[in-house]
């Protein structure tokens, strides 16, 4: 209490005499959960208990809100976050990280638009982003409490230290990842360890509340058909329920959608498998989720079977899980073409009949269909078949084998088969070559003795990226269809992989990325490569990659070939035609004319011709 320029002195003995007896205001205790805030505050109260963060703003998850961005159709942008709000999200997850955006730009802007919604704008937002720059710029257009998601330990403690006390002077709560320089946390042991150590660094070091952190132990695909995958959602399970234990008042959250990619085209199993992934994380002790709010599949509407079978999955009851699984999904989606295709893939696991001879036709058809099944039943007695007919080893892997692996593909990007059958018929066809090994071997013709060298193939994730899983599958398909896989690792600098690629002299180099820095990477790595005088073909995988991209940024930095991989399945006949002497220069010179009308058609703006040309344009059908 005091006065001002007006008041004497004597106005201000008397107020002081009057207080004299007066106690002083005691700011009340601060508070022990986390408040994040929008428009309207959001506690994350025990009553409360559970956060879930709407999916649909992030260009990498939904192509439809990729598109309205790139075409800055905005009003329907915001469309879809009034949805999200709509069906029940209580924060709204922002991702702009596309390799054809300027993410800074997109971000700030939809922000901006975002704060003029009050429907909307009423609940928190979470800023995602691989991009530091465009975190601090989001940041500046946020009225309330955010989330930033995320920083991680993959740079090391420095990066990590200045970061997180950024984020605190902003008042942020904040994301970290349970990655760090060795790179991403997959087990259990080294889950918590991430963790642990970080917590430690925030609290300690920074000062940040503990409420303000909210762990992610990363939700990685299950039910891929690789082994040391199977533990993953139980593992993250288990760490949930320790950090809640060890790590006073922080939090875990995780993206939900990740752990369901194996059955990429069957949206009521994603779902289910979410609803039961949810159901025991969120008794484990997670709080926050980053989903669909508009998915309807609840833990109580799964049919037993199928719920057995997915529990199975999620966590880790049994060997076969994941076969059992798959086997459901086939059987529920009751598709037309199994259905037909069912007595012929029947016939197909009988050894061929030594007095009736197949045709060519018939015999190309029983070995896809093998590969197709991921099945070795009759295998043997087929390719002896098939030798007689073809004559060469070779030719039996370049011509039926390589044609199913091809059909294979295809089913996969239609969503007609899924991640766990690619990994079986994979190991189908590993089995197909090693049978027809010793006849390479003995064959006298010409094309044995190249046949028995192994192509190799340098794998690397780049510098700056820790996320290896989709490296890892693409490692054991290419192994199990003849390859020599060399796998780098992760965080892999451009100087490291030349220098490999001087040392081993691949046939062929992948680079791998999810984040969209790695995509600036990627062009350095090629380019250091063209420099180097290396020429071979390099193969581009990754979440954010894409074939626009490759044809405009990586490409055009790159003498040799540069294909674009959408999945795990395609790297092998996607190659095959570069490997190949007789073919390789056909298929460079058709690539480079297909990134060059690629470049060109998005060169090409958009024109608008006059009313009375359009009028004069119209199609006449009487």
């Amino acid at each position: 209490m005091g006065g001002c320029c007006g008041t004497t002195d004597e106005h201000i003995a008397q107020i002081a005499q009057l207080v004299s007896d007066a106690e002083p205001h005691t700011p009340a205790p601060q508070h022990s959960e986390l408040w994040l805030s929008g428009l309207e505050l959001l506690p994350l109260t025990p009553e409360r208990g559970f956060i879930n963060v709407g999916e649909r703003c992030n260009v990498a998850g939904s192509r439809k809100f990729l598109r309205l961005v790139k075409e800055g159709q905005w009003s329907e942008a915001l469309d879809i976050a009034r949805k999200q709000v709509d069906d029940g999200a209580l924060v709204l997850d922002i991702n702009m990280d596309d390799a054809l955006l300027d993410a800074r730009s997109a971000m700030t802007h939809f922000l901006c638009l975002l704060a003029a919604e009050p429907e909307i704008a009423r609940v928190p937002v979470m800023v995602d982003s691989s991009d530091w720059n465009v975190i601090r710029d989001a940041l500046g257009c946020i009225q309330g409490k955010a989330i930033v998601n995320s920083i991680s330990l993959k740079e090391g403690e420095e990066v990590f230290l200045s970061h997180a006390r950024e984020l605190r002077r902003m008042g942020a709560a904040v994301v970290v990842m349970a990655f760090d320089e060795e790179g991403q946390a997959t087990t259990y042991e080294r889950r918590i360890e991430v963790c642990s150590r970080a917590y430690r660094l925030l609290t300690e070091q920074v000062g940040m509340p503990a409420r303000d952190i909210i762990f992610d132990p990363n939700v990685l695909t299950v039910a891929t058909g690789m082994a040391e995958h199977d533990a993953y959602a139980l593992d993250f399970i288990r760490a949930t329920e320790w950090i809640r234990t060890h790590l006073p008042e922080a939090h875990v959250s995780g993206g939900v959608s990740n752990l369901s990619f194996a059955f990429r085209g069957n949206n009521y199993v994603r779902e289910a498998m979410h609803a039961v992934f949810l159901y025991h994380a969120r008794r484990a002790g997670m709080d926050f989720a980053i989903l669909n709010p508009a998915t309807r599949v609840t833990y109580a509407d799964i049919e037993p079977s199928l719920l057995e079978a997915i529990e199975d999955v999620i966590l880790c009851r049994r060997p076969d899980a994941t076969e059992r699984l798959t086997q459901m999904v086939h059987e529920m989606s009751a598709e037309a073409e199994a259905a037909a295709s069912a007595p012929q893939a029947d016939n197909a696991t009988q050894p061929a009949a030594t007095d009736a001879p197949l045709s060519r036709e018939a015999l190309d058809h029983r070995l896809a269909e093998a590969l197709r099944r991921g099945t070795t039943d009759g295998l043997q007695a087929d390719l002896m078949c098939a030798l007689e007919l073809y004559g060469s080893p070779v030719a039996i892997i370049e011509g039926p084998l390589m044609q199913g692996m091809n059909r294979v593909g295809q089913l996969f990007g239609e969503g007609k088969m899924f991640l766990p059958q690619v990994v079986k018929t994979a190991r189908t066809m590993k089995s197909a070559v090693e049978m027809l090994q010793p006849y390479m071997t003995d064959n006298s013709g010409s094309d044995a003795q190249p046949s028995q060298q192994r192509p190799r193939v340098l794998l690397a994730t780049v510098r700056g990226d820790v996320h290896d899983i989709g490296k890892n599958i693409v490692a054991v398909v290419m192994a199990c269809n003849g390859f020599d896989v060399t796998d780098l690792g992760v965080m892999v600098s451009p100087e490291d992989i030349v220098a490999a690629a001087r040392e081993l002299h691949p046939q062929a180099i992948g680079l791998s990325g999810l984040i969209t820095p790695s995509l600036a990477e990627m062009q350095t790595t090629v380019r250091m490569l063209d420099e180097a005088g290396i020429r071979v073909p390099v193969m581009i995988g990754g979440a954010t990659t894409s074939r626009l991209h490759t044809a405009l940024r990586i490409a055009t930095a790159y003498s040799g070939a540069v294909l674009h991989v959408a999945d795990a399945s395609q790297n092998v006949p996607m190659l095959a035609p570069f490997l190949d002497p007789a073919t390789a220069n056909d298929a460079t010179a058709q690539l480079h004319q297909q990134q060059d009308a690629l470049r060109q058609l998005h060169a090409t703006p958009d024109t608008i011709v006059s009313l009375e040309e359009a009028r004069a344009k119209k199609p006449k059908f009487f």
